[in-house]
Parts: structure tokens; C-alpha cells; sequence
């Protein structure tokens, strides 16, 4: 299936290949998820912020969850796509390049 901006939803076997590469990534509810560890809550606050950056970079958004003061969830999928795309593999790529 292709979304308005042509990119096709990833099969099940893509997602779970593509997370192999992705230490701590899994799927979940229809979108890929893990959850940050940090060393502080002024670390949680600027992983948060250091991720906006990426995601604004791509225009591709995630949703946090705060769990604790040191661990926020962070889930993406294309919901113009009706699932997960390349694009949301790669993101999640580019916030393994955060540091905690």
C-alpha cells in the first residue's frame, strides 16, 4: 500500500529484519517502539529535545511517553501509510546516534 507521499508499508518479515539492526526496537500496536534509559531527568528533557531535532529534520514525528523521570517510550509508524515504512525505520536509526 502506498501513502500520499509513495511510501509503501513495510510487511511484518521487513519490520522484524529491519529491527534486527535496531538494538532494543520492537513492534508493537502497529508501530515500532523503544524505550530510553537516560541518567538523569535533564538527560530524559534532552533526549527528548535532541530527538525533535531529528524528527524535524525528517518532518516525521513521534509519540513519547514519559515512564519514569530516566525512561520515555518512543513510537513511530506513517499513519499515511496505515503502518510502517522505511521512513520510520530510519529515524528510529538516527535517534540510536543520541547519547544517554
Amino acid at each position: 500500500m502506498k501513502s500520499a507521499f509513495n511510501m509503501e508499508k513495510l510487511s511484518e518479515q521487513q519490520i522484524t529484519d529491519a529491527l534486527k539492526t535496531l538494538p532494543g526496537w520492537y513492534f508493537s500496536d502497529g508501530s515500532i517502539k523503544k524505550i530510553f534509559k537516560t541518567v538523569s531527568f535533564p538527560a530524559t528533557m534532552g533526549f527528548v529535545a535532541a530527538a525533535g531535532g531529528f524528527c524535524q529534520r525528517r518532518n516525521h514525528h513521534p509519540d513519547y511517553i514519559l515512564m519514569k523521570f530516566r525512561e520515555i517510550e518512543v513510537s513511530f509508524s506513517t499513519h499515511s501509510a496505515g503502518g510502517i515504512t522505511q521512513k520510520d525505520i530510519e529515524i528510529a536509526s538516527d535517534l540510536e546516534k543520541i547519547p544517554l
